[in-house]
């Protein structure tokens, strides 16, 4: 079957959105300081990998080193990463989630969770099996856009 020409568009506008309206609404709910998309991808990545070098973070996430470099120091001064020296080679840094990184990932999921459920909820049931059934097609998607990036 062919697709719609506009439908690799359309898809991702529609992604972006619904990401932009969870962060939206995400960052409303927290008494804490904003933290920035990148800050959470960066805080999620190191809670997934502890102990990662900050050169490895750069290209697991697509960023160039000097500005992952960037919000290591913010994130290091916020309170939300340890930067330890890399026992195997004294010139590297590793990353480390602090307590309060922990309990704040853990607040933004619960939260994320929460909206998510709310708004699934309010769906009718096609709908809700429409968004289960596709699940497996998005992660595949998701997976050959990071192969990709991978090879690039």
């Amino acid at each position: 079957m062919e697709e719609p020409e506009n439908f690799p568009e359309d898809l991702a506008d529609t992604l972006v959105r619904i990401q932009r309206l969870i962060r939206r609404r995400l960052r409303g709910g927290s008494a804490e300081p904003r933290l920035r998309g990148a800050d959470v991808e960066l805080l999620r990545l190191v809670e997934h990998r502890p102990g990662v070098r900050v050169s490895d973070a750069a290209g697991l996430l697509h960023l160039a080193g000097n500005s992952v470099s960037t919000l290591v120091n913010r994130l290091v001064r916020d309170g939300h990463l340890v930067r330890e020296t890399d026992p195997a080679d004294r010139r590297a840094a590793r990353l480390l989630l602090t307590a309060a990184a922990e309990r704040r990932l853990e607040d933004w999921r619960r939260r994320r969770a929460e909206l998510l459920g709310r708004q699934v909820s309010r769906l009718d049931d096609t709908d809700r099996e429409a968004l289960r059934a596709a699940l497996p097609a998005l992660r595949r998607l998701a997976l050959a856009l990071h192969e990709e990036a991978e090879d690039t």
